[in-house]
């Protein structure tokens, strides 16, 4: 479960981890008593699960009150990759002397936690490991020891931290740890991380992902789950229908069988996009062990209700659900979808009858259907098709 900003800077104070003061606003009303009660100068900023709300206009600074109204006014109702702005947070603004970046978070490649930081925060993480990797410090924390104060310095020297910040750091990231271990997270960022001008270290943002199997050993999870929907609506969708679903910034729409082939098909489109505009997976749906007609049909219409989807790669290997199976529920879901289904499908099955699932996909000959049998190959052609100008065309290509 994604917190929203101010749920996860809530926590973040109950664990003591140093932050300014904020409160949530539904309107531009409660926007402008929340901007009075803070006083001086505040930041109305976007409530949204996703990055670039800076770049979309979803964070103004503001000066008084009636500023703060006007920009929520501005906000609120705004979409920002296919999200719709329900709430902003009014948080108190302060004077920036130097920005940094630290998270912490479960690497499950070696059954371990990882905490990264960098002195240079506040731009996109995924830039900065890109463009300057040698300035991300990364460290493996035990989870059996934890991040206590000795693994607290060894992260700030790793990171380059001078002598004096640094001893201001150290205790801030163990707060971030315990609020990481205490919640059962699986990731717990701060970017930005900041120093003042008046020689503190607070933390101006908050992102917290949380362990839903770890939820009944929490009583806050219903309310933290509850408040404002903690899952976008087509999350939710997915949800309702037993469907394991995630959205991520892309145009590839994802429907495979079983988690870890979801995650290499992820991979693969990611790999696949770069040599077409630099297309990206869409979101990670997970169809479990099934793929009926129905739970196909109900895939399909998740994933092409998303607006960013130029493209659908469904990449499903053949266990106990044979592929034939899989190919009468992609056929099912075609004849129940009609006309809302406009977007071209590449199809890659493999594994238990096999042979007749491509036949039945190729007798059924549907214009916006394109089996290919290769992981690889029919990434690049799902990777294509997202970069291609419109569905039609994409149609006639396919």
């Amino acid at each position: 479960m994604d917190l929203f900003e101010y749920q996860a800077r809530d926590l973040f104070e109950d664990y003591g981890v140093p932050v300014l003061r904020g409160d949530v606003a539904a309107t531009p009303e409660e926007a402008r008593e929340a901007a009075a009660r803070i006083g001086g100068v505040t930041v109305v900023k976007a409530q949204v699960k996703i990055g670039g709300r800076g770049k979309a206009g979803g964070i103004r600074l503001v000066h008084t009150p009636e500023e703060a109204a006007t920009a929520a006014g501005d906000i609120l109702g705004m979409d920002i990759k296919g999200h719709t702005v329900k709430q902003v947070m009014i948080a108190q603004a302060v004077d920036i002397a130097a920005e940094y970046y630290f998270s912490v978070l479960l690497d499950r490649a070696n059954r371990s936690y990882l905490a990264m930081c960098s002195t240079e925060g506040g731009m996109d993480i995924e830039t900065l490991a890109e463009e300057k990797p040698e300035a991300l410090a990364r460290v493996e924390v035990d989870p059996l020891t934890g991040l206590d104060e000795a693994k607290a310095r060894e992260i700030v020297a790793a990171a380059g931290f001078d002598e004096e910040v640094g001893e201001l750091v150290v205790p801030v990231l163990q707060k971030l740890y315990e609020v990481y271990r205490a919640e059962d997270a699986t990731l717990v960022e701060v970017n930005p991380l900041v120093l003042t001008e008046q020689g503190e270290v607070i933390a101006i943002d908050a992102k917290i992902t949380l362990d839903d199997n770890a939820a009944f050993r929490h009583d806050n999870r219903a309310a933290l789950a509850e408040a404002a929907g903690h899952l976008d609506p087509l999350e939710q969708q997915a949800r309702d229908k037993g469907l394991k679903y995630v959205t991520l910034d892309g145009s590839v729409g994802i429907i495979g069988n079983g988690a870890g082939l979801v995650m290499s098909t992820l991979d693969v489109v990611a790999a696949a996009g770069e040599k077409h505009g630099g297309q990206k997976p869409a979101n990670f749906l997970d169809i479990g062990g099934g793929a009926s007609a129905e739970t196909m049909t109900a895939a399909l219409e998740i994933v092409l209700a998303d607006e960013q989807v130029r493209s659908v790669f469904v990449n499903v290997f053949g266990g106990i659900t044979a592929c034939d199976d899989v190919a009468h529920g992609i056929v099912a879901a075609l004849e129940a979808l009609g006309e809302a289904a406009t977007k071209p499908l590449v199809v890659r099955l493999d594994g238990n009858n096999v042979d007749e699932g491509r036949r039945i996909l190729a007798e059924y000959d549907h214009p916006l259907v394109t089996g290919v049998w290769s992981m690889d190959e029919a990434a690049d052609r799902a990777a294509e098709f997202a970069a291609s100008p419109s569905a039609e065309q994409q149609k006639v290509q396919g």
